[in-house]
C-alpha cells in the first residue's frame, strides 16, 4: 500500500480568505427548501446525452484519485476528453472556483464544509440522482450528512475523525481525554504536537470544554483560546504533516492526528489511535459539480464512475482514507492495525464541521492568537 502525503487543510488565514472569497461570490438563481437548504436552480439534462462531444475537467488534489483515471473514464464512458487539474488545499480550491467568470472546472473535490459554501452562493448544480445509479453503493449513513443530508449538492468521497495518535510503548498510561494532550504530564512534556490549521486545532479544546467545534460563541472560543495558550509551552510543535514521523522515531509519543494519517500499521505496532471521551468530529471530502460546468451529464456519468467498487475502492487501499461507499469497502483488505474498518455508525458519532460563514474569522483570530503567543 503507497501512502501519498498531501494537505487538504490549510492554516488559518488561507482558509479564512477562501471562504470569505466564497461568500463575496456572484452565484447562479437558488431557492430554499422545506429544510432550509439553499438549492441552485437545477438545470434539465439529457439523460441519453452523448458523452462524446463533452470533456470533464477536474480539480482534485494530489495523489487522490488513480493517475489512470482520465484515460479509464475516456474508454470507458465515451468522454471525449477528461483533463485533472490539482490544488494543494481547499483554499485554493475555492479561489479557483469563486474567481469571477468560468473557472472551466466541471467536477471539483472540497471538503463538506466548502461544499457548503459554494452551494449557498448558488455555484453547485444539485446532483441528478438519476443519472448516478451508484449512488446505492454508499452507505446509509452518507447520506444524512448534516451540511447536505441528501446528497443534494454533493458525494462524499472519504471520510474520518480526528483523535490521538501515540506511542503505546512510550506512553505511562494510553490517552483517554483531550486534556491528555492540552495538560500533558511530565513523561510527555515537549514530547506532544497538535494540528495547525484552525478549526482543529480548537477542537481538542472545545470538545474537552464540552462546546461544539462549531460554536461562534466568543466567550465559548475564549476559555478555548486560554487552554491551548496555557498548553503551548509543553508543545513539541505544531505539525500538521510529519507527525506520524516524529511518532515512529519516538520524537512524539503524543499527536492530535487525522486517523488516515495515523501510522498505525507501523510494523512495529506500537502506534495507536484513539477517539477521545469527550467526543471528535467528522470530516468529509466531497464531489460537487459546477453551476457553470457546461458538460454536466458526462459529469454526473464521472461521479457515477468513480462510485464504482472498483475505483473507489482505490482511496482506501491508497492513501488509507476509509471511503463511503460499502461495496467498495467489502473489497478492501484491511490490514493489522488499520483503522479502515471503523464503522460508519462509529464516525457518524462524530461531530461534523459546518462552515461558518463570517464567524469563520474568529477561528482564524484564535489560531494567530494562539500561534503568536
Amino acid at each position: 500500500m503507497s501512502r501519498t502525503r498531501f494537505t487538504r487543510r490549510l492554516p488559518a488565514a488561507a482558509a479564512a480568505a477562501g471562504l470569505a472569497l466564497a461568500v463575496a461570490a456572484c452565484g447562479g438563481e437558488s431557492s430554499s427548501s422545506s429544510d432550509g437548504t439553499t438549492v441552485a436552480a437545477a438545470d434539465q439534462l439529457k439523460p441519453n446525452a452523448d458523452l462524446s462531444k463533452q470533456s470533464v475537467q477536474i480539480t482534485v488534489w494530489d495523489g487522490y484519485t488513480p493517475k489512470e483515471l482520465p484515460q479509464k473514464a475516456m474508454e470507458q464512458l465515451k468522454i471525449k476528453n477528461v483533463q485533472i487539474q490539482l490544488h494543494e488545499t481547499n483554499e485554493v480550491a475555492m479561489t479557483k472556483l469563486t474567481a469571477p467568470g468560468d473557472s472551466g472546472i466541471d467536477v471539483a473535490f472540497v471538503s463538506g464544509q466548502y461544499a457548503q459554501a459554494l452551494n449557498e452562493q448558488g455555484l453547485l448544480e444539485p446532483m441528478h440522482h438519476e443519472l448516478i445509479p451508484n449512488l446505492a453503493n454508499l452507505y446509509p449513513e452518507a447520506t444524512q450528512l448534516s451540511y447536505d443530508k441528501g446528497n443534494k449538492y454533493s458525494v462524499p468521497y472519504t471520510w474520518g475523525t480526528t483523535g490521538i495518535c501515540y506511542r503505546s510503548d512510550l506512553v505511562k498510561s494510553e490517552p483517554t481525554s483531550w486534556n491528555d494532550l492540552l495538560k500533558p504530564p511530565a513523561w510527555a512534556d515537549k514530547k506532544v504536537t497538535m494540528l495547525a490549521t484552525e478549526r482543529w486545532l480548537a477542537l481538542p479544546a472545545l470538545k474537552s470544554l464540552g462546546y461544539s467545534i462549531n460554536t461562534d460563541k466568543d466567550e465559548e472560543l475564549e476559555k478555548a483560546k486560554e487552554l491551548l495558550v496555557a498548553q503551548k509551552p509543553h508543545l513539541l510543535r505544531y505539525d500538521d504533516t510529519t507527525f506520524g514521523d516524529r511518532l515512529v522515531s519516538g520524537e512524539a509519543v503524543m499527536a492530535e492526528a487525522w486517523d488516515g494519517w495515523c501510522p498505525t500499521t507501523d510494523p512495529k505496532g506500537n502506534i495507536k489511535f484513539a477517539v477521545p471521551k469527550e467526543g471528535s468530529d467528522l470530516w468529509v471530502d466531497t464531489m460537487v459539480i459546477m453551476k457553470s460546468s457546461k458538460n454536466k451529464e458526462a459529469a454526473h456519468a464521472l461521479i457515477n464512475y468513480i462510485l464504482s467498487p472498483e475505483i473507489h475502492s482505490w482511496a482506501a487501499e491508497n492513501i488509507n482514507y476509509k471511503v463511503p461507499n460499502k461495496a467498495a469497502m467489502e473489497q478492501v483488505k484491511i490490514a493489522k492495525g488499520s483503522l479502515l474498518g471503523t464503522t460508519p455508525a462509529e464516525l457518524l458519532a462524530g461531530e461534523a464541521a459546518i462552515d461558518l460563514g463570517q464567524a469563520s474569522t474568529k477561528y482564524t483570530r484564535l489560531q494567530q492568537d494562539v500561534t503568536a503567543s
